[in-house]
């Protein structure tokens, strides 16, 4: 089963100094059926305006997955390790008990716009602090994060594979998924996604779907398409 959810009916924020769109109940944005998706806890895209800060923040067990889309960010922690990431880059950090993480937009003149995930992460793995890779350009797939770090990914501490996607319009790209759920983010791009149980939707940027107890799913680009699969079955 695919049910879609409208980028239209996220959450959203305007303080001015940041503009956000929420998929699930985060900040000011309740929604009490929307409090995640199996260890999906937050799907954020946020645009930060030219040197401006998020101050620091002590998360929860989780890991903490950063695209950005456009511009360029500075990470610090409470330790005293900091990290660039630009546009074209993802960071995954693995949150600590204790520690405090800020973000900043090192432009004064850009915004930084970003996609941010959380995902649970298991106790009793240890990871590296942070982890940072460029993305695959130029190529239909590519896997961004999985559970062992494999084919280069960014490696979580959760049984979780996380696949991303550039399409061209009229191209199509079948992903096997390893459970019961997933979920598609389109992050720009128009798209028809068809499930193995022949259900499909049609997505316009912005859109995601709930996927829902399918054994794989297809995407067909309407137009230049770039969108990410989080596979789920945890």
């Amino acid at each position: 089963m695919i049910t879609s959810r409208a980028a239209g009916a996220c959450g959203k924020a305007d303080y001015g100094w940041l503009q956000a769109r929420y998929t699930f109940s985060f900040g000011h944005y309740f929604d009490p059926t929307l409090l995640g998706y199996a260890s999906l806890r937050v799907l954020n895209q946020e645009v930060l305006a030219p040197a401006s800060s998020f101050q620091p923040r002590i998360y929860p067990q989780v890991d903490v997955l950063n695209i950005i889309l456009r511009g360029e960010a500075e990470y610090r922690d409470s330790e005293g390790n900091h990290i660039h990431a630009c546009e074209g880059e993802a960071l995954l950090l693995s949150t600590q008990p204790g520690v405090s993480w800020s973000e900043h937009n090192l432009s004064k003149e850009l915004p930084l716009t970003r996609m941010q995930l959380w995902l649970d992460a298991c106790p009793e793995r240890e990871n590296a602090l942070i982890q940072h890779v460029k993305l695959a350009t130029h190529q239909p797939w590519s896997l961004l994060a999985s559970p062992d770090g494999a084919e280069g990914s960014l490696q979580l501490r959760q049984q979780v594979w996380l696949h991303h996607l550039e399409l061209q319009p009229g191209e199509s790209w079948a992903l096997k998924l390893h459970g019961p759920r997933a979920y598609l983010q389109s992050i720009h791009g128009a798209l028809r996604a068809e499930a193995h149980s022949k259900q499909h939707v049609a997505l316009i940027c912005g859109d995601g779907a709930f996927i829902k107890e399918e054994e794989s799913v297809r995407l067909t680009a309407e137009s230049p398409l770039r969108a990410l699969v989080i596979d789920l079955p945890v």
